[in-house]
């Protein structure tokens, strides 16, 4: 049984849906979870591969294997990473900031990018109830997922930034938030199983992409409605490109620079050489 975590997030949607519509397997297990949850099930071996938070990957390199070719990445504005903020950005410099626990990468994100770009020094807490934070915003505030799309439709009064913009605007590159990481014994163990998962996948995501209209008309929001999930979704990106690779490189370096992780990792791709 091959145990594969999938994000509770409308971004991963059109991959998952087609994945069990098309290529339905008895062999798979699903587990559902926020991005930190599972990254915790990867990191303890209670599941074997999932979209997990890119940062993840850069904190225990040794353990993992990235699917090539899949990623979730904003190339510009990604609309489900924002910061909501009772001032102008300009401003933040020294001030708290509120982040949500569902998230690894966007907090790294977060804290390089007002570091970096603004040379700010600001602290962080994480909100146990982040909407109740939203409803007050005495803080500036960090959402991720379907909470940050929803909040983002009827919020009014507060300054608004897109994380994958910032990042864009900054150094040019995608910003990569998930990667596909597969358990390395896993691979070791089961390479012909791993193998046409991943061949599954990459289909998957080609099919996805041409069939958005189905997949939004098919998926049950009462909040948005099919025009804003097919805009969504074409603005994600779902590659791991050499341009994507360029920008990966690049957020692990500012991390390593902010010791958010030790060192940068060297990328070791499922089916490669390792890549420096």
């Amino acid at each position: 049984m091959l145990r594969i975590g999938e994000i509770s997030y409308l971004n991963c949607t059109p991959i998952f849906t087609v994945l069990r519509d098309r290529f339905y397997d008895s062999g798979y297990d699903f587990v559902t979870g926020t991005p930190a949850e599972l990254n915790a099930r990867l990191r303890n071996g209670e599941i074997d591969l999932c979209p997990s938070s890119s940062i993840e990957f850069a904190r225990n390199p040794g353990s993992y294997l990235i699917l090539p070719d899949l990623s979730i990445s904003s190339i510009g504005v990604v609309k489900s990473v924002l910061l909501f903020s009772p001032i102008p950005i300009e401003r933040l410099d020294g001030a708290s900031i509120a982040i949500t626990g569902e998230s690894e990468t966007s907090v790294a994100l977060l804290k390089i990018l007002l570091a970096r770009r603004y040379s700010f020094t600001n602290t962080f807490y994480t909100a146990e109830s982040p909407l109740k934070n939203l409803n007050s915003l005495d803080d500036p505030l960090l959402l991720i997922g379907d909470n940050a799309l929803r909040e983002s439709f009827n919020r009014k009064g507060c300054y608004l930034y897109d994380l994958g913009e910032l990042w864009y605007q900054f150094t040019g590159t995608p910003f990569v938030f998930a990667l596909w990481l597969l358990r390395e014994e896993v691979a070791c163990s089961d390479k012909a199983t791993v193998d046409i998962l991943c061949n599954r996948l990459l289909e998957s995501k080609r099919i996805a992409m041409q069939s958005y209209d189905d997949i939004a008309a098919a998926t049950r929001i009462i909040w948005t409605n099919r025009e804003f999930l097919i805009n969504y979704w074409n603005t994600i990106s779902y590659d791991l490109s050499p341009n994507h690779i360029e920008g990966l490189k690049l957020f692990y370096r500012f991390a390593a620079d902010a010791s958010l992780i030790d060192s940068e990792p060297q990328l070791r791709l499922f089916g490669y050489r390792d890549t420096a």
